[in-house]
Parts: structure tokens; C-alpha cells; sequence
């Protein structure tokens, strides 16, 4: 029953922050556009993967940063600069999450859409 209960709530957390995050929903708009590609241009195997795992580290690190934030947010309401520091690392992580997925997935796809385009 506690494996059960584990998911039940990974899931919670899952639907909450898609549900009400807004980077969230817009990340995974993201994914989705990039797994329709995927599938309209016939990725590889190993392309897959990678888009996969570019996508998981994205939305990961953004539900990571998300959390954290709340948390900061919690503990102190007011400004504080240390807290502004955590929250400015956590979304420079994100960022470059996001940097690097945007060039593998340009390393992917843009062959494959210049081909179509001749």
C-alpha cells in the first residue's frame, strides 16, 4: 500500500504543477511541439533518447525549481537576499537546461527540416 500512496502522490504533484504553473504549462507546450516533430520527422533511435532526456531535465529541473521557490516563499514572505540568490541559481539552472536542449534539439531537427524544405 505505501508504493501506492508514493505514486498516488508523485502523480498529485505532477498534475499540480502542470495544472498551475505557468512556466510548467509552457515547458510543456514545449515538449509536446518537440516530440510532434519527432514523430513528423522520423528521429532515430538514439535522437529520441536524447530528446527524451532534454525534455525530462527541462521539466525536472523546472518542478525542482518551482518547489524551491515555494519553499523560499514560505520560510521568508519578505525580500531577503540570500533567498534571492537560491531562486536566481535555481532558474540559471533552468535556463541552462533549456539553452542546451534548444541546441541538441537544433542539432536534430534542422537537418531533417532543411532536407524537407529542398
Amino acid at each position: 500500500m505505501q508504493i501506492f500512496n508514493a505514486f498516488k502522490y508523485a502523480f498529485q504533484g505532477v498534475y499540480v504543477f502542470f495544472s498551475k504553473d505557468f512556466n510548467g504549462k509552457i515547458e510543456f507546450g514545449c515538449a509536446i511541439v518537440a516530440i510532434a516533430a519527432a514523430f513528423v520527422l522520423h528521429i532515430s533511435t538514439v535522437e529520441w533518447i536524447a530528446v527524451l532526456l532534454c525534455i525530462a531535465m527541462v521539466l525536472s529541473l523546472e518542478m525542482i525549481n518551482a518547489s524551491v521557490e515555494k519553499l523560499c516563499d514560505m520560510v521568508e514572505p519578505g525580500f531577503h537576499p540570500t533567498i534571492k540568490t537560491i531562486k536566481d541559481i535555481l532558474a540559471g539552472a533552468v535556463l541552462l537546461s533549456a539553452f542546451v536542449s534548444l541546441a541538441i534539439g537544433l542539432i536534430i531537427f534542422l537537418p531533417k527540416i532543411i532536407i524537407q524544405i529542398n
